[in-house]
């Protein structure tokens, strides 16, 4: 039977969504401070709210709110010196993002851009007087059609003069939107860019660049991997270098990597080395130090570690170990200090701070309502597939349970990407969350199969052209294993999951008719006609394996497109999607919606508006939470229970 927690238990939908998460951690230079943004889960309007926080990086004082919150306030760094925080706010125009300024000890804000496009990122500079922005320019007003290729609004990269408020643009870029960037300790730029603001989905080519701050000459050094980020400067017996993260070649599915390009005197760039392409681990974020070589973010499977680039041999060597998740990685000037987010099985993200080689130290405390209830045990699953391959995975089981109470019902929740995991982190983010079905009564079952992140690129390539194949095998060798422990009930499973998590719960019930209840957020039921609409394109290619221009077929995404496998369905389904979905439009699902109805199987059908690939809006949040947990409620109810 399913299990309903007692009224001290209890977990409501509000409790969810009237949380806030902490974003952005950044150390100041000195060392001594820690600023990052806290935002509300729920919207309750159209635009989010977050508020700026500082704290210090002992602990010796609680963190302090900078900010009233009421728009949103983000992307927090640090003045040279240490004394005053940049960031960005759509306090002046909803939906517009200007660049402010406020002191350490607090005080108004002083808004340093005011331009209709508003700011897309920025970097403050070591000339206290100057912030490197990006920004589009000026809608001229000529009309709105949309011509592509004409009248793009390109991310610029400007250079703010707090002085006179007025900016230049850095020509030598031309066309290109500016992605990301930083400052050497030389003073020079490394930008990243590409040929549009969004994502080009046929040819997509990024390039690195070296601007001269003070006369805005560009060095162009060459071509970048796919989806290039975080460039980080380093030295190297007296040589600059620059790395930075990308897709390992040839994608564009596969791991990420850290490149390393060294900067000539003069002319064009060397080839752009990959240091980790014989490392078992992931790559997710760099961190520059301006006294040594970089820090590193690794994903280690279920947890994560931090690594340091050696000058000598440019090979990462790590340094701590986190049972868990570790995100956002930051550094103080000297290095000796980091912070980060950081989620364990037991404890939500909360910013940390430490020596990079020694424990971090919890410094925020966002939501301590959650540790009055009574929560799922989260356990570390090591199993593996029925090709011998190594795998893991996490089981939250029902709250106040052990395995001896079971069997339960078994909910698997598949993540998204595919390139993503489930590390061992409290398992209460997003709509479809472990705990959040675990205080309902059900084993919940988050697997991570072939095709995510920590296992190395190779594992993380293995679905190219071939979703739904080894990683759907992958998940059901986990269930089986469930089954076998007695944790799973065989007669009452279910599956869900968001986005690629969303195609694989549409693909499972064309395959098998031996889940009760499935729901299919955001997925994906048609990989050709996602190339011909999505915003990602030839990543969709990647996966599905093939485009409909190649030729009249059969095509390979037509073989592993959940729709081929419609007229097999008998499981009851919901489908849950964002009416703006710009990733996954929303046609994915009214065809599957469709096809569905022509074969008679039970199914509903919501549609969010004003909703993109993420649900965002409070009331729709609470929606799909009570929602989900109704319709395994219904289909995964014991028969000999009275629950409904």
């Amino acid at each position: 039977m399913l299990i309903t927690p007692c009224a001290t238990d209890e977990v409501t939908p509000q409790l969810v969504v009237d949380g806030v998460v902490p974003l952005h951690p950044a150390i100041s230079p000195d060392g001594r401070w820690i600023a990052y943004a806290a935002a509300t889960i729920g919207r309750k309007e159209r635009h989010p709210s977050s508020a700026i926080w500082v704290a210090a990086t002992d602990g010796s004082s609680s963190p302090k709110k900078l900010t009233a919150g009421t728009a949103e306030d983000s992307m927090p760094r640090w003045a040279p010196d240490s004394a005053s925080l940049f960031f960005g706010s759509d306090r002046m125009n909803r939906g517009t993002v200007q660049l402010h300024r406020i002191a350490l000890d607090g005080g108004e804000a002083q808004a340093l851009t005011t331009g209709k496009s508003g700011i897309s990122g920025y970097r403050p500079l070591a000339d206290d007087r100057l912030v490197a922005v990006v920004a589009a320019d000026e809608p001229t007003g000529e009309g709105d059609a949309k011509v592509w290729g004409e009248r793009v609004p390109y991310g610029r990269l400007r250079l703010l003069d707090l002085d006179t408020g007025g900016w230049r643009v850095v020509d030598g870029l031309g066309d290109r939107h500016v992605v990301d960037m930083t400052q050497g300790p030389d003073g020079r730029l490394a930008v990243l860019s590409r040929p549009t603001p969004e994502l080009d989905p046929v040819s997509p080519t990024g390039e690195l660049h070296v601007v001269e701050v003070k006369t805005g000459e560009v060095q162009d050094l060459g071509r970048t991997a796919l989806e290039a980020s975080s460039p980080t400067w380093w030295n190297a017996g007296g040589v600059w270098r620059v790395c930075y993260l990308a897709t390992t070649p040839p994608g564009p599915v596969g791991g990420r990597a850290v490149f390393d390009v060294i900067v000539p005197e003069t002319g064009a760039a060397a080839d752009h080395r990959n240091l980790t392409s014989d490392m078992t681990v992931c790559p997710s974020g760099l961190a520059q130090v301006a006294d040594g070589p970089p820090l590193a973010l690794f994903a280690d499977g279920l947890d994560t570690a931090i690594y340091r680039l050696d000058q000598e041999t440019r090979r990462f060597q790590q340094v701590s170990f986190v049972k868990g998740w570790v995100g956002s990685l930051t550094a103080s000037h000297s290095g000796e200090l980091v912070a980060a987010l950081v989620s364990t099985s037991p404890e939500t993200p909360n910013v940390h701070a430490g020596p990079p080689a020694g424990r971090l130290v919890r410094i925020s405390d966002t939501r301590p309502e959650l540790r009055a209830v009574r929560w799922g045990t989260q356990e570390r699953l090591s199993y593996q597939a029925s090709d011998g391959l190594d795998l893991d995975g996490l089981l939250v089981l029902p709250a106040g349970r052990s395995r001896d109470d079971g069997p339960f019902p078994l909910v698997t929740l598949v993540h998204g990407g595919p390139y993503d995991r489930y590390a061992d982190r409290f398992s209460f983010a997003g709509l479809l969350s472990g705990q959040w079905l675990a205080t309902a009564g059900y084993a919940v079952f988050l697997p991570n199969p072939r095709g995510g992140e920590g296992h190395g690129h190779a594992f993380a390539a293995a679905v190219a052209g071939a979703v739904g194949m080894d990683e759907w095998t992958d998940i059901v060798s986990g269930i089986d294993l469930l089954i076998a422990d007695g944790i799973a009930d065989p007669d009452r499973l279910g599956i869900a999951g968001w986005s690629h998590g969303g195609f694989m719960a549409a693909w499972a019930i064309g395959q098998t008719d031996r889940f009760k209840a499935a729901v299919m957020g955001a997925g994906i039921s048609d990989w050709g006609m996602l190339l011909a609409t999505g915003e990602f394109g030839i990543w969709d290619a990647g996966l599905g394996g093939s485009c409909g221009w190649e030729g009249a077929g059969p095509h390979r995404h037509d073989q592993v497109s959940p729709i081929s496998y419609a007229s097999k369905i008998r499981t009851p389904v919901l489908i849950l999607h964002g009416e703006d979905d710009a990733n996954v439009p929303v046609g994915q699902a009214t065809y599957f919606h469709r096809a569905l109805r022509r074969y008679g199987v039970e199914h509903e059908f919501v549609v969010y508006p004003r909703e993109g690939h993420a649900i965002l809006e409070r009331d729709h949040q609470l929606d799909v939470l009570r929602r989900t947990r109704a319709w395994f409620d219904r289909w995964l109810a014991d028969p000999a229970s009275d629950h409904a």
